[in-house]
């Protein structure tokens, strides 16, 4: 846990994002919970759970470790999740790298650090870290590896100091409801993806429905085509048809997959779920010895168990 990683105490409403809405369902707008969970109504085609957001490092939250925590005459500026040096961090969206350093160049920080910068004033913060995988002012994708978890600085323990900031860099909010609010639960979980997403995880829920049978061009793109062929699949599922996939869909969408399965879909959306983890990947569809080894290196780094097996938790760790 962070003995420091402080910010100045705020009013928690201008600290806060504006919440996301959802569509109106009869008239009637859908509650907070609704926006949060997925659950009931059609989703928002401007919804912020476009895909382009996913989980920074997998880990538990730490007792105290959460963003407001008392510290000192100051709060805790993030959250933190604890797993082992040497888990692997990623790039929670796309962006270019303008801090690498000592406390990422931010005040009340300490140890090895990143700061990103996505754009439109928006800005995620990776403290603590062991090891640099990016460079200083260089171009990330989302879910691309750019560091270790580590020990560095003030802290109790290996863990990854995770921040959000919005509306300036230094304007700290709650990397649990910014992250949940765009599809992703930080420290693991299955993300819900809305219509009109864009991306590599879509591409994924595209092959994957390939191989239940409803052929779509893997374009990434969450258009109607696609979202229809989800409805339809949630509806055989006895899901609701809402066309988001998130974590009540996923777990039928995914394949346990293993060295020696056939050739197929199902294979490619693996491969291209683990190439946006930057396993560099060719996106063939079989999963031969060259795809075992770097599902086994994945497991290895998230410290998942290492069988080199894609089941479940695989999976929901590619994704999420």
């Amino acid at each position: 846990m962070c003995e420091s990683c402080t910010a100045p105490v705020c009013d928690p409403r201008a600290c806060e994002p504006t919440p996301w809405s959802r569509r109106m369902l009869f008239g009637t707008a859908l509650g907070a919970a609704a926006a949060v969970t997925g659950l009931g109504g059609t989703a928002h085609a401007a919804s912020a759970m476009n895909a382009a957001w996913c989980n920074p490092a997998l880990g538990h939250f730490p007792t105290g470790g959460h963003f407001g925590a008392p510290r000192g005459g100051s709060t805790h500026a993030g959250q933190d999740v604890t797993n082992s040096t040497g888990t692997a961090v990623y790039a929670a969206a796309a962006g270019t790298v303008v801090g690498r350093s000592w406390g990422g160049g931010l005040p009340g920080r300490t140890g090895e650090a990143i700061v990103v910068s996505h754009g439109n004033n928006v800005y995620t913060y990776y403290g603590h870290l062991s090891v640099y995988r990016v460079a200083l002012n260089g171009r990330v994708s989302a879910g691309q590896r750019i560091a270790d978890m580590g020990a560095t600085g003030n802290v109790t323990g290996p863990h990854l100091h995770f921040e959000t900031h919005a509306g300036r860099l230094g304007g700290v909010t709650n990397p649990v409801p910014f992250m949940r609010n765009r599809g992703v639960e930080l420290g693991g979980g299955w993300p819900s993806v809305d219509p009109e997403a864009n991306g590599v995880t879509v591409t994924v829920i595209q092959h994957l429905m390939t191989q239940r049978g409803t052929s779509l061009v893997a374009d990434g793109y969450y258009g109607p085509t696609s979202v229809n062929a989800v409805r339809a699949f949630q509806r055989g599922k006895g899901l609701v048809a809402d066309g988001q996939v998130g974590p009540r869909t996923w777990p039928h969408l995914v394949y346990e997959l293993e060295q020696g399965v056939g050739d197929g879909s199902h294979v490619r959306a693996l491969q291209s779920a683990m190439n946006k983890r930057s396993a560099g990947l060719v996106v063939d569809g079989n999963f031969g010895p060259v795809v075992n080894t770097a599902v086994r290196e994945f497991q290895r780094v998230n410290r998942l168990v290492v069988d080199g097996e894609a089941g479940p938790l695989t999976w929901r760790a590619l994704v999420g």
